[in-house]
């Protein structure tokens, strides 16, 4: 609950808009149990649904963030990010309710329109969460760890927002074969070619993974400020890594599940380079 307690004063327009998304993902959830209909060979209602969930974790995120700042702070940044977000959602669940496409539709002028809104709404989040992150970036945390959990965790994080950028750039999710294509359950994430999708979900999570890193390695009670904070930094750097790697991947055409040899290399070098890093910088706390 204090995780909870610190997210609303981090900022209660971000709390209350993971809540809200919290309650849509189970309306979109019943939705798309009741109505069967399809759109580009998956349920109609998975992309809004993937999308709310989304919103929870990144919302909850960037209040709880918020609430470790020794005074609060952002306050218009973070209402900012509610706007936006829901601006976004608001197209994504309109189109679907339509039975259209959200994104890259361009068969009329509406929907042309609508997809432009919600590239400005990408840009205003890429914005302003790089705002929070430069806050971050000058401000003294009360544990090392944690601190450089979120710096880390928010600069990845707009890596992986970036991966926005060039899907639209490119005008699709897919490489080398058309969207809508056979994909992975829910998700949706191509298993004939690439899918940028893939490297713009783990990024964007990065949010949350590394924070919560670095709260159980607190939790555990065994390890010094300094090693936690050399591990979360080891572990974000892995995690950027492989952003780029599943980036690299999706520009090549590549399903995630069918990875060549050179993917799967460069993946063990990163490992390996992690696991090193890692080893060599070992520490506990004296019993």
């Amino acid at each position: 609950m204090n995780v909870l307690s610190t997210a609303r004063r981090g900022h209660p327009g971000l709390y209350w808009w993971a809540v809200a998304m919290a309650a849509l993902a189970v309306v979109l959830a019943v939705a798309a149990v009741v109505d069967q209909r399809t759109l580009m060979g998956a349920p109609l209602w998975f992309k809004p649904l993937k999308f709310a969930v989304s919103f929870v974790a990144y919302g909850g995120a960037l209040a709880w963030m918020l609430g470790q700042l020794r005074v609060p702070a952002l306050r218009r940044t973070g209402w900012v990010i509610v706007a936006a977000s829901a601006v976004e959602m608001a197209v994504i669940v309109g189109q679907a309710a339509r039975g259209v496409r959200s994104h890259f539709n361009d068969d009329t002028v509406g929907d042309q329109l609508l997809f432009g809104l919600m590239g400005a709404t990408i840009v205003v989040l890429y914005l302003a969460t790089a705002a929070i992150a430069l806050r971050f970036l000058r401000e003294p945390g009360r544990d090392r760890a944690a601190g450089t959990a979120i710096r880390l965790g928010l600069l990845v994080g707009l890596v992986g927002l970036g991966v926005g950028f060039v899907m639209s750039a490119i005008g699709s999710h897919a490489v080398g074969v058309a969207d809508g294509g056979p994909g992975l359950p829910f998700v949706g994430w191509s298993t004939t070619g690439g899918d940028l999708r893939v490297a713009h979900f783990v990024g964007m999570h990065a949010l949350q993974a590394l924070p919560l890193l670095a709260a159980a390695l607190a939790a555990t009670g065994r390890f010094t400020e300094e090693a936690r904070t050399r591990a979360v930094t080891v572990a974000a750097l892995t995690y950027g890594a492989v952003v780029l790697l599943l980036t690299w991947q999706a520009l090549r055409g590549q399903p995630l599940l069918a990875p060549d040899a050179l993917t799967l290399g460069t993946l063990a070098v990163v490992v390996l380079g992690a696991a090193g890093a890692l080893a060599t910088g070992r520490e506990r706390v004296p019993r």
